[in-house]
Order: structure tokens, then sequence, then C-alpha cells
């Protein structure tokens, strides 16, 4: 009798950590109702077809510019977020940019069933990437990337990985994706952070995904890199993004960090200023 009451039991946590894996990984849709227009840009709605055969959703802006820079949003959000990719895209345009803003796979309205937050969102970038080259090749020649949480992650990734991205802006990176995902259970949803390693193999065994090691890009990008990291940020530890920079300013002499007092990918929101004014001058120098 015992027996079998423990194995209910044991079957009902596995099924309630299956669930919440589910949720993880597949997370509503965030989608608004303001454009590149309301901002005073005239832009293009396009469709970007990924390497692995998706569609993406994307805006399209050009502003007259050789120099192109993808605001890429965090987990849970998309193109349309207000709390910074709005800002971020208005800067950049009145900076003189042109911008390619897209919606990460199984976020706002590009296809997807899975979000990986960062594996498979690098294919994305890098397909995003392949249509400006196509499309648009006067305006790929200058390429760089502006990214929040998730976005962050794709950021450093790409910087390592392909050759066409000129420089980086990593706002609120997770480093350590286990800790960031075990804080994300208790400050979102209120559970333990010891649930996570019941919840982490379920996220894989749904989305396919592979282990990601942020460190190991520590020792692979070469190139500039702006790192922003907040004390008040709930999922990400200051510390955490400092060892990443320590470790990586052996190898990458352009390789900057900024702390500030603001919560998760909320530097923008708290110290818009002085943000824009570190985020253009990096921009200006590196692309």
């Amino acid at each position: 009798m015992l027996v079998g009451i423990l194995i209910f039991i044991l079957v009902l946590f596995l099924a309630f950590s299956a669930f919440v894996a589910y949720k993880m990984v597949k997370p509503p849709r965030f989608i608004g109702d303001w454009t590149p227009k309301d901002l005073g840009f005239d832009y293009d709605e396009v469709t970007i077809e990924t390497r692995d055969g998706l569609e993406l959703s994307a805006w399209w802006i050009d502003n007259g510019s050789d120099k192109t820079v993808l605001p890429l949003h965090g987990y849970t959000r998309s193109r349309w977020d207000e709390v910074y990719m709005k800002q971020t895209t208005e800067f950049l345009l009145k900076d003189g940019y042109n911008v390619l803003a897209i919606d990460f796979r199984a976020h706002g309205k590009s296809e997807g069933k899975y979000t990986t937050v960062g594996e498979k969102e690098l294919i994305d970038v890098l397909s995003a990437i392949d249509w400006l080259e196509k499309n648009h090749p006067e305006k790929a020649r200058k390429i760089g990337l502006v990214g929040f949480s998730m976005g962050a992650v794709v950021t450093i990734m790409a910087l390592a990985e392909d050759e066409r991205v000129a420089c980086g802006i990593a706002d609120s990176p997770p480093i350590y994706l286990d800790r960031t995902g075990a804080r994300g259970l208790r400050y979102f949803a209120n559970l333990p952070e010891w649930l996570y390693q019941f919840v982490k193999p379920f996220t894989k065994l749904f989305t396919g995904a592979k282990e990601l090691n942020m460190l190991e890009y520590a020792d692979k990008v070469r190139k500039p890199l702006l790192l922003i990291a907040g004390k008040k940020d709930p999922l990400v530890k200051v510390e955490e993004v400092r060892e990443f920079y320590e470790r990586n300013r052996k190898i990458n002499p352009d390789v900057e960090l900024w702390v500030t007092d603001a919560p998760h990918v909320r530097t923008l929101k708290f110290h818009p200023d002085e943000w824009k004014r570190k985020v253009g001058d990096f921009l200006r120098r590196h692309l």
C-alpha cells in the first residue's frame, strides 16, 4: 500500500515537472500594436526563412546606411516589447543605422513550437544575416547586434560563430543558464529553485536542445563586446557576468563591462540617457 502511494506521488511529481518544463519552452506569444511607423520611419514587414526551415517574422527598416543593427529580444518577449525593444529601435534609427528586428522562433509572429533560449535562436540570427546579405548586400557590410537576456546570449554566440558580425552589446546575459532557469522558477512562478533539476531534463526532451556553456564562449569571442549587468537583477548575478568578462578580456582587448544598479534588462528604462550614450559611443567606435 505504502509503495503504491509513493509511486503515485512520484508519478504526479514527474508529471508536474513535465508540465512546468512544457510551459517554459512554450511561452505565451507577445504581440503588440506599435510599428516603426509610429516612430516616424517607413518599414517593410518581411519573412525570413531559417536554415532549418522555419519562417521568422521581422521588420526591415532601411535608413539609408551601410550599417545595420539587429536588436534581439529576450525570452517571452518579441520585437513589440515596449520596455527595451521599442526604445532601442528608435535610438538606433535616430543614430542613422538600418534596423532588422526579428521575432525569435516560438515568439511573436514567428514559426516554431519551442524556444531553446539560445542554442537554436543562433540559427535565427544567422539566417536573418543571410537574408540581409541576399536581399540588401550593400546594407550588410557592417553588422552589429544589441541583445537583451536571451538575445544577449545569442549576441555573444554570434560574435564567436559568424565573421559577418562586427560587434555586439549583451545586456543582462545569462552566463550560467541553469542558475538563471532555477531563479526564474522562483521569480516568475514562486516555485523552489531545486525543482529546476527535475524540470530541465523535460525541457531537453521537448526541444532537443544541446547544453550551452556560455563560459566556453569567453574563450572564443575576440570582437568588440559590451556587457551590461545590473546589481538588482534577480535572474543574472553581476558576479557571473564579471566572471565571463574577466575570462574574455584575457584574449579580447575590446570587451567592456558596465555594471549598473538596475534589475534585469532595465538599465535602458532607469538610465536611458546613459545607456544611449554608452551604447551609441560603443557602436560608433566599432561599427
